[in-house]
């Protein structure tokens, strides 16, 4: 056995020298795949961070320019960590088992006489999944036919499930019943049949509740950590009519908070790109294009961060709902996301995507020398922050009743069906009313929007009322309503308890785009946006929200009654709240 592995060793080790630098982009094809493996896949629960094991490794990233990912100064000296950030290894060929079968699975690498020949990748189009295909001696090769074992993260539906992993709902099965509609409880384990085998990673780089604004920021502050922390963003300042002259660190909490998107990964994606967190910059881009996404009309913070949020969004909702399953990088390869990422990770693997070619987008996930090791080597460990504020869903989850949000006898328009919940990408969270008027465009209402629950308003600003349903004073955790477009005239003061049905402001054109005069309104819980139609629908005194075939689409039903969204507000999206409603 010693004299096999010893001569494994220096096969492998002659395959390195003599054909590595012919593998070129094949290589990269390989690592951004998972590899078929002799035995069945096992996924980690939420409340652990997997572990990978990779056939491929490339441990020493090449130099990047100004705006790429490599930290400078080394972050180990202004964050201490264990971490090695900056290997000097070469790349290796791993063999994962210390066992020879006879049957080995494809990029194991035992024998020179087994290993298939390599060829050049056939680059693959935007809607197809990069293949790489063995010598006509891969009949002595097996192919794991095996079934995932899977267990159902926070959130996941059936549907959703089904269309990440490319099976039908039928499929799936488990020893408990599977909801066919509401969510699946977070641990159960599903029996998929495995279809997929060329997809992106499926380690898990990150929680979801270090993407989202969840419990595990409460009591974070951007302000204090840039100030300890030194660099640039200490001491920039950008201006914003609607909110006057803010600091950098002020700008990303606004921008957090209003995207619900953590503030600890806007600073660390910050680090990441350009090191003004800890540095100064070193070129006019890196004030001008700080997150590195160098379009003019995305020039400075603000404008580089609410794109950066829009990204994480799309990632992160689009690919729980089963809206996403692929990305494509900057030189055009695409890649099938792994079927059992978790949001936070689809999320992460999405925002690197929009900005890197696929080699580079391998450097940024890497979790030895990549953005989760900056990440962790800023914050901590972000998986052991998740496991007191996780799963985000809990099991048996509800909506809390919530009424129509005007007064009793009054006609409004439902001017629009599910929507982006802040920005216009994202979470598809929102509905939008509007009062009758004779005139149209934004016009001064004396119609009242009122709390749809009873709770404490714990922010208003341009536009906007903020209402935490538990009280405790955090929009992070629990059931929060946000309300947009309220008139700043008459608006409820912040710090405010509020009943069920009590006015809160007049509807408006105000804080934000708006063709016309209405209020939008949209659920959060545990700092997550709750798609507006889903296992928990937007349920208004018993009017369901259902999504139409685009955003600002679909209808409100009742008791046999359905009501369609317009915005011109015709009759029939007229909807009443009567003295017989809640």
């Amino acid at each position: 056995m010693l004299v096999i592995l010893q001569t494994m060793k220096s096969i492998g080790e002659l395959m390195i020298k003599v054909c590595l630098p012919k593998l070129g982009k094949w290589l990269l094809l390989v690592l951004i795949t998972t590899s078929c493996a002799s035995e069945p896949s096992y996924f980690i629960p939420p409340s652990s961070p997997p572990t990978q094991a990779v056939a491929i490794e490339v441990l020493s990233p090449p130099v990047k320019d100004p705006v790429s990912a490599s930290p400078s100064p080394p972050i180990d000296e202004v964050f201490p960590t264990e971490l090695p950030l900056q290997p000097t290894i070469s790349p290796t060929i791993e063999i994962t088992s210390t066992e020879i079968s006879e049957s080995i699975p494809i990029g194991s690498g035992i024998s020179m006489d087994v290993l298939p020949t390599i060829q050049e990748p056939t680059f693959v189009s935007e809607t197809q999944t990069p293949q790489v295909s063995p010598s006509p001696s891969s009949e002595i090769f097996t192919v794991n036919t095996a079934p995932i074992l899977y267990y159902a993260q926070a959130a996941d539906t059936l549907p959703a499930v089904a269309v990440r992993f490319g099976v039908s709902l039928e499929e799936i099965k488990s020893s408990e019943p599977i909801p066919q509609t509401d969510f699946i409880n977070p641990g159960q384990l599903l029996i998929i049949p495995r279809k997929l085998t060329n997809t992106t990673s499926s380690e898990h780089l990150i929680p979801d509740s270090e993407v989202v604004y969840s419990p595990s920021s409460v009591n974070f502050d951007a302000v204090p950590f840039a100030d300890q922390a030194g660099g640039h963003l200490s001491t920039y300042e950008e201006w914003h009519l609607s909110t006057g002259m803010k600091s950098g660190a002020e700008i990303v909490m606004r921008v957090a908070i209003e995207n619900s998107i953590n503030p600890r990964l806007l600073l660390a994606l910050l680090e990441y790109h350009t090191q003004l967190v800890t540095g100064q910059p070193r070129s006019p881009d890196d004030i001008d294009y700080p997150m590195g996404y160098k379009v003019p009309s995305k020039k400075l913070l603000y404008n580089q961060l609410v794109w950066t949020v829009n990204q994480l969004s799309v990632g992160y909702y689009a690919y729980r709902e089963g809206r996403l399953t692929e990305v494509v990088f900057k030189d055009g390869i695409s890649a099938r996301l792994a079927p059992d990422l978790n949001a936070g990770t689809a999320a992460l693997q999405y925002y690197f995507a929009q900005l890197y070619d696929s080699q580079e987008w391998v450097e940024a996930i890497n979790t030895e020398y990549g953005f989760p090791a900056l990440q962790k080597a800023m914050f901590g460990d972000p998986w052991k922050r998740s496991q007191s504020v996780e799963p985000i869903f809990p099991a048996g989850i509800q909506q809390p009743m919530l009424i129509l949000p005007f007064m009793r006898n009054w006609t409004w328009a439902y001017t629009g069906g599910p929507h982006g919940a802040w920005e216009r990408e994202g979470a598809y969270a929102a509905l939008d009313f509007a009062p009758g008027s004779t005139e149209a465009g934004c016009v001064e209402s004396k119609a009242w929007a009122t709390a749809a629950a009873a709770g404490l308003v714990v922010r208003t600003g341009p536009g906007l009322v903020v209402i935490d349903l538990d009280g405790d004073g955090h929009e992070q955790t629990g059931w929060v309503l946000v309300y947009l477009h309220i008139a700043e005239k008459e608006r409820v003061p912040e710090g405010s308890w509020v009943a069920t049905g009590d006015p809160i402001g007049h509807p408006s054109c105000e804080g934000g785009l708006a063709t016309g005069t209405h209020i939008h309104i949209a659920r959060k819980y545990n700092g997550e946006w709750v798609p507006a139609d889903g296992p928990l629908p937007f349920n208004l005194g018993g009017w369901i929200a259902h999504a139409g075939e685009r955003a600002y689409k679909g209808t409100l039903t009742r008791d046999g009654v359905t009501v369609t969204a317009n915005t011109s507000s015709n009759a029939a999206s007229f909807v009443t709240r009567t003295d017989n409603d809640p």
